[in-house]
């Protein structure tokens, strides 16, 4: 058993500052008690174009956040996972690399976010990650004291074969650090949790970014901890905030055992 926390972010485009909030709320996090906390996707930078996420992001070995971080899961004995940090690869690329602190502050795992989020929304909204974003291509199985957790971002939570492959290379828990839109996040956030959580027997942990950013972005929020079952067993609301919930890994393998679909995969040919 542990307990785990989300802690939900409005980040905008001040590095220093962002740093500062979630070391805030991080922080409440563990005098809260819990040993697992993870933040979410753009935790240190939500530019306002593709200019100024180049202009503002570094590479790993540079970056000024990741030995705060670092030394704050040390401080802190916690593991940590920084949702989801910008670090550039080249003059025109960066990653969205979601990284896992160990309670010595050492990195425990790191993933490069695999589905980038090229989409036009009916809204008007339009987003092109991949033009200054190379997407990954390893998923990615975190070692932790209460077994495998499969690290995840955002988009990816639309594409099932990913939790699917975590899920049968042993992951008890998916962590899923996102900064949906608001029209995408009220129509479909939920119901792509809870789906991931029962089809996997897994445990979610879904922290968010939300309300409405500096620069006028808007994200849905609502951060979530979702139960093998797909019960939803706490979420937060729009403001910055830290979301718990008790989690016992054992409770994973009796989901399977009800339903043991994992155990029934069979390969199947093309129509």
């Amino acid at each position: 058993m542990f307990r785990a926390a989300c802690v939900q972010l409005r980040s905008g485009e001040d590095v220093g500052e962002n740093v500062r909030a979630a070391s805030g709320l991080i922080r409440e996090a563990a005098e809260g008690g819990a040993q697992f906390i993870a933040t979410p996707e753009n935790t240190t930078l939500m530019a306002a174009d593709a200019d100024a996420k180049l202009t503002s992001s570094y590479f790993m070995a540079d970056d000024p956040a990741l030995p705060a971080f670092a030394a704050l899961a040390a401080e802190l004995g916690i593991h940590l996972l920084i949702g989801s940090v910008a670090i550039k690869l080249n003059e025109t690329k960066t990653a969205n690399r979601s990284i896992l602190f160990k309670p010595d502050g050492r990195i425990s795992a790191r993933y490069d976010k695999i589905h980038l989020f090229d989409v036009e929304l009916d809204s008007g909204e339009a987003y092109a990650e991949s033009a200054t974003v190379a997407g990954g291509s390893q998923a990615v199985l975190a070692p932790t004291p209460w077994g495998k957790i499969g690290m995840t971002v955002c988009y990816d939570i639309r594409f099932p074969q990913l939790y699917r492959t975590l899920a049968m290379d042993g992951a008890f828990a998916f962590t899923v650090p996102s900064a949906f839109t608001v029209p995408t996040g009220t129509a479909h956030w939920h119901v792509l949790l809870r789906a991931r959580a029962i089809e996997n027997g897994a445990f979610v942990f879904a922290p968010a970014q939300g309300g409405t950013h500096a620069n006028g972005r808007k994200t849905y929020g609502h951060s979530l901890i979702v139960g093998p079952w797909g019960e939803v067993l706490a979420e937060a609301g729009t403001e910055p905030g830290v979301i718990y919930a008790e989690i016992d890994p054992a409770r994973s393998a009796a989901a399977r055992a009800k339903l043991p679909n994992l155990r029934h995969t069979r390969d199947f040919d093309g129509p």
